[in-house]
């Protein structure tokens, strides 16, 4: 599969299964170079590098998953809602409905945009 015909779904499934199990390392995978990612409480994290910055040293989140409920889009974008649930930083559990809006380039995301349904994580 190249990367331009990797499909919505199978991106976002990645996407979160690199999240999920905490392999930052493998957030190029996902993300191009330049990646702009718009998170609620953040400035917005511009580059991949910033991108794993964060997630290796911000995030609140010291466990947990995401449960995907639906997966919109083609290969230039996409959208996805659903469920995560896990543990915070100082022990409290964690139960957010989120929607997620993607713009791709050759298979990658290039801009992410997280949406929750109160303030929240």
């Amino acid at each position: 599969m190249t990367r331009q015909s990797i499909s919505a779904d199978h991106l976002v499934f990645r996407l979160f299964q690199v999240i999920d199990s905490r392999s930052w390392a493998e957030l190029g995978e996902v993300f191009t170079e330049d990646a702009l990612y718009e998170r609620p409480g953040y400035a917005p994290l511009e580059g991949l590098e910033r991108i794993r910055h964060f997630y290796e040293h911000e995030r609140i989140i010291v466990a947990g998953a995401h449960e995907v409920t639906q997966v919109t889009g083609a290969s230039a974008a996409a959208a996805c809602w659903g469920l995560f649930q896990g543990t915070s930083s100082d022990g409290e559990p964690l139960n957010e409905a989120f929607a997620d809006t993607y713009l791709v380039r050759e298979g990658k995301i290039e801009h992410r945009k997280t949406f929750f349904y109160r303030p929240a994580i």
